[in-house]
């Protein structure tokens, strides 16, 4: 399993580098808490909550089934959970 610190990473990444690609646009706005909440624990701006986690690994989850992945095997990046998807 991908750990915490790892989830808001990826979810951080992904915001910054895909929020204006078309093909993520339903998932961006859907994540519209998750994503942006998910970049500010990552880059150190706040320290998360309990709450905060709780809709980060949500967010996680909905990636995951987004790119129908069916199991989470311990992400490392970005780039490792594409994994040749994009």
């Amino acid at each position: 399993m991908t750990p915490f610190e790892t989830q808001a990473q990826i979810l951080g990444d992904l915001w910054m580098d895909y929020r204006e690609d078309a093909e993520f646009k339903d998932f961006i706005e859907y994540n519209d808490l998750g994503l942006p909440l998910a970049y500010a624990i990552a880059s150190g701006i706040v320290d998360p909550s309990v709450l905060a986690k709780q809709y980060i690994e949500e967010t996680f989850g909905l990636l995951l089934g987004a790119l129908k992945i069916e199991e989470d095997s311990g992400f490392e990046s970005l780039d490792d959970m594409f994994g040749g998807l994009i």
